[in-house]
């Protein structure tokens, strides 16, 4: 029986995630054919994370996350502060620059944590809270290549506030999480900052992994 649950379980979770790749609703003979599962499996799953909240089906019976999930995301969200806060701490003294770290949230970035230099005369106060598209900025950018498939950090500069310079990099390795982390400054970067960011968001993978 313990064996048949750790089944069930892990192809719920599977349903889940496939429902989470931003690829809209599926039918449930769509689900079936991608998670390789029979059609009654699949009706099965779906009627306990309909009752759940996990899942909903619209007028035309395709099948959505549900907002059940939202209670669990609320909840991750200080987990994931407490883990980002140290690594994000030393970027921001090693490049001078406020640090953050950026989640994906529909198709909006995002900023779970900041932490802002210590050293510096001037720093931009970026608050945890704050959210812009994915499609502006160099965080929103390193979360949508990160969909692709990307590693690498972006530069951007002014396109979330007027003067302003972002640097972003993909946090990789972790399927159950879409997220970034970047630095922003008003001043010069220097040509390490990428890589330092590249770094920190490694440094961040290993620790949720």
């Amino acid at each position: 029986m313990a064996a048949e649950s750790a089944q069930t379980l892990e192809r719920g979770l599977r349903l889940l995630r496939l429902l989470a790749d931003g690829k809209g609703g599926r039918t449930p003979t769509e689900l079936s054919g991608e998670l390789s599962l029979s059609r009654p499996v699949v009706y099965r799953l779906l009627t306990t994370l309909l009752g759940e909240g996990f899942v909903r089906r619209d007028a035309e019976g395709r099948v959505h996350l549900g907002f059940g999930v939202l209670a669990l995301a609320r909840a991750v969200q200080p987990l994931l502060r407490a883990a980002a806060v140290p690594t994000l701490r030393r970027l921001a003294e090693q490049v001078g620059a406020t640090a953050h770290l950026t989640v994906a949230e529909g198709d909006d970035g995002l900023a779970v944590a900041v932490v802002e230099p210590s050293w510096t005369d001037m720093h931009v106060a970026y608050r945890e809270g704050s959210r812009h598209p994915l499609t502006k900025g160099a965080a929103g950018r390193a979360i949508l290549a990160l969909r692709e498939g990307g590693h690498d950090y972006f530069v951007t500069e002014g396109q979330l506030q007027e003067g302003a310079r972002g640097v972003a990099a993909p946090v990789t390795g972790l399927p159950w999480l879409e997220a970034s982390v970047g630095v922003v400054t008003f001043g010069p970067l220097e040509e390490s900052a990428g890589p330092r960011v590249v770094a920190a968001a490694a440094e961040l993978a290993a620790a949720l992994g």
